[in-house]
């Protein structure tokens, strides 16, 4: 028997696009369980998003509508969603019709066979070379650095089980990460393809820079891999600085003068790039500690719109 399914879903500037997404939406759950839930919300859209929320949920009793106090970022969006959710299966995906509704269904089933986590990898990726290329590394990376065994790609289209998030019941922070979360309470992780597609609307709020920024972030938010990597590298240029003295000595024995300014300048400069390397690190991490030192809130929900209730 299929469970009950939760789909939660991010909202930013989709006003026209929702009505689409929730007919598919709705059509694809009524053929894969009885019960079921679409939570929207809406993360500071600038359009008139919430307006169409809102109608939506008129027509629809199963919709439900949460409009946040301003715009907190995509994984903050999600975790309020997953906290509000109700039945035994979440589902998350995006509001662009990138993640077909049609293909919940797939990872339901890859669900079943006893993973916790299920991510819906595209069979083919439909945007530029690069932008492939660069989507596929990063996901990859990132897989990797959050300890995710078993797989190399994740997605923002998820399918977990409901029990899974009392292992971030107490989480407070501003930077959230829903993907480290979720490895918080598994390490039960399984993908399966889906026939991806492009956008109906609109263009990716994922830039380089915010890309670089998000990868910042899971690095410094949770790993301590830079501090290790910081401490490699103080380790061997110690190393490579015993080595430099030790030839300066033989060198000044040997022929009686020691290398010039233009040696001795080369060498500070790599020790001082290597010093301001490791406290920029350092930084970051004090930067994170600020942060919840100061109870930013992870969101802050302005209403939540069931009239049916």
């Amino acid at each position: 028997m299929n469970p009950n399914i939760s789909v939660v879903i991010p909202v930013y500037n989709s006003e026209s696009i929702l009505p689409k997404l929730i007919t598919r939406l709705t059509k694809s759950l009524q053929g894969i369980c009885s019960n079921y839930e679409i939570l929207l919300i809406n993360d500071g859209s600038q359009d008139e998003s919430w307006d169409s929320i809102q109608k939506i949920i008129i027509e629809n009793i199963q919709v439900r509508g949460v409009n946040l106090r301003r715009n907190y970022g995509q994984h903050n969006a999600l975790l309020c969603g997953i906290r509000l959710a109700q039945y035994d299966v979440i589902i998350t995906m995006d509001d662009d019709l990138q993640h077909p509704p049609e293909e919940i269904h797939k990872l339901v089933q890859k669900l079943n066979e006893g993973y916790d986590v299920v991510y819906g990898i595209p069979a083919k990726l439909v945007h530029s070379t690069w932008r492939n290329f660069s989507s596929r590394f990063t996901k990859r990376f990132l897989g990797k650095i959050l300890g995710i065994e078993g797989i190399k790609y994740i997605s923002a289209f998820r399918a977990f089980k409901k029990e899974i998030r009392t292992a971030f019941d107490q989480f407070d922070s501003p930077n959230v990460i829903i993907d480290a979360l979720l490895r918080w309470g598994t390490e039960k992780f399984g993908t399966v393809e889906v026939n991806e597609q492009t956008r109906m609307v609109g263009h990716s709020n994922y830039d380089l820079f915010k890309l670089a920024k998000f990868t910042m972030l899971v690095l410094t938010g949770f790993s301590t891999i830079p501090l290790r990597f910081a401490s490699l590298i103080g380790f061997f240029l110690t190393l490579f600085g015993i080595g430099i003295l030790i030839y300066v000595m033989i060198k000044g024995l040997l022929d009686g003068d020691l290398p010039g300014f233009p040696f001795l300048a080369s060498i500070i400069s790599i020790f001082s790039g290597a010093q301001l390397f490791g406290l920029g690190i350092f930084g970051e991490y004090l930067a994170r500690i600020f942060n919840r030192s100061m109870r930013v809130p992870t969101y802050i929900i302005g209403e939540i719109y069931n009239p049916s209730k």
